[in-house]
């Protein structure tokens, strides 16, 4: 599959689509409402408007389409959904049009705008929905029939996964599943025999994340039994720094919970443990919230930078920043950017947390701490995508190895970026020993399953707060 050529597919599709509507329109209003204004027949000539028209509208649309979304997960789209998607932004988008561009024109009667609506709108959503569901068709037909289909790992080896994989391979519709081989959890192999002579063995549980990078794994079925079902968790949280789609085997309290949605009329029954945090709008927002504050941050107070940097190399010896590599989204290194606040050789002992008076922080660093004037430079993180303004701290692995041992949800705060805040951050400022950071660790997980622009405001304007009263620690 060519993820990037199906995506080049729809843009050109939606593109010509938007062109194909404008002028159709921009004809319509030649034909029909001009000549009543004017009172005689008008000829059909391509003005400036036009043009511009031509070159702007498409492309807002393919923004607006972008920006909420609609090019992710290409293989995998419900036609009836998309149908509706199309509907609901083709009004959206014509009646921001209509306010934009054709409020002012000159008419007869109100009826014209009326008119123009209903004719823009139906050009546009026909149009578009009309191409998107031969696309999208075409698509579910190579599905449907084996042609192309999504790498799968099924993680279980007894009854229940034998079932589930004789049931899913013996489909009249493919459901897009390419079995690649299964993982068994524990020595409780029951059935692994029998399944095995279909679908290979290629590891345990301890080797999910090699095997899922390998054999460029895209979905992966928890098909154990009720008895293993604490392993579930375990699972989870092995899978939660890989981009993977997770499906679960319900069991009857799942079904009768209502958490199994039907998503298809012929495939099996399977529960989909959702991996978005925020919709697709509000990540879009908020990475161009964060793209747009650091650029002014950077750019405005770049004399705040060339101050600080002064300071911090004639406070004590050594480098102005500091440097040091820490684990950032889907569980991916970077390197963290910091003014120098602590004395050189401050770990020359190996890693160590800071504490209320630790005499490796300089004079200086500690004012910057207090006031957090030290992060600034993480604007850059942000500005290149290796972090967010709000999001969980990021940890030297060797910590989090640590961590890991007492709280094996911490892989959790790797489904989203690193922050330069987050309200773990100002509950508790730097955590000084391991305790501290998995106490710290519920508040970044309840953040997380929370996520909105609304509560990064409200982190923000608390990380505000504490740099205003210099309450940092």
């Amino acid at each position: 599959m060519n993820k990037r050529l199906q995506v080049l597919k729809y843009l050109i599709a939606d593109f010509s689509s938007a062109i194909l509507a404008w002028t159709l329109f921009y004809i319509f209003r030649k034909l029909y409402i001009e000549p009543e204004k004017f009172g005689k027949a008008v000829p059909v000539t391509f003005e400036d408007q036009f043009y511009w028209g031509l070159v702007l509208i498409p492309t807002c649309w393919i923004l607006i389409y972008s920006f909420t979304g609609l090019y992710k997960n290409i293989y995998r789209k419900s036609r009836l959904k998309e149908v509706g998607q199309t509907l609901l932004f083709s009004l959206i988008g014509v009646i921001i049009i209509f306010f934009a561009l054709l409020l002012d024109d000159e008419i007869v009667s109100y009826k014209n705008y009326y008119q123009s609506i209903l004719v823009l709108f139906g050009l546009h959503f026909g149009l578009t929905a009309s191409f998107r569901l031969v696309l999208t068709s075409i698509t579910n037909y190579r599905v449907h029939n084996r042609i192309i289909g999504f790498n799968t790992l099924l993680v279980g080896s007894n009854a229940n996964a034998l079932k589930l994989y004789n049931e899913m391979e013996n489909l009249h519709e493919s459901s897009g599943n390419k079995f690649i081989g299964f993982v068994h959890i524990d020595n409780k192999n029951g059935y692994s025999h029998e399944l095995n002579k279909s679908l290979p063995h290629i590891g345990e549980l301890s080797d999910l994340k090699r095997i899922i990078q390998e054999k460029n794994i895209e979905e992966v079925i928890i098909a154990i039994e009720s008895s293993e079902h604490e392993n579930i968790g375990k699972i989870v949280n092995e899978l939660d720094d890989s981009n993977v789609i997770i499906k679960v085997i319900p069991d009857m309290y799942d079904i009768l919970s209502g958490s199994v949605k039907m998503t298809s009329i012929f495939g099996a029954p399977l529960i989909g443990i959702s991996r978005e945090i925020m919709p697709a709008w509000e990540q879009s927002v908020k990475r161009i919230f964060d793209v747009s504050v650091s650029l002014f941050v950077l750019v405005a107070f770049s004399w705040v930078y060339v101050i600080l940097a002064i300071a911090v190399k004639l406070g004590s010896k050594g480098s102005v920043f500091y440097s040091h590599e820490r684990i950032g989204l889907h569980g991916k290194p970077f390197f963290i950017h910091k003014f120098r606040s602590m004395y050189m050789d401050a770990e020359k002992n190996g890693p160590a947390l800071s504490s209320k008076k630790d005499p490796r922080i300089t004079s200086l660093g500690n004012f910057l701490r207090k006031v957090r004037l030290d992060e600034i430079p993480q604007f850059y993180n942000v500005l290149i995508g290796e972090m967010s303004i709000v999001g969980p701290r990021p940890e030297r692995q060797f910590f989090i190895d640590q961590i890991v041992q007492k709280a094996p949800h911490y892989k959790h705060l790797h489904k989203v970026r690193p922050g330069i805040t987050s309200w773990g951050q100002v509950k508790y400022g730097y955590a000084e020993n391991v305790e501290e950071m998995t106490e710290r660790l519920k508040y970044d997980i309840i953040y997380i399953e929370n996520m909105a622009l609304g509560v990064d405001m409200k982190i923000l304007i608390y990380t505000a707060l504490i740099v205003i009263q210099g309450r940092g620690k």
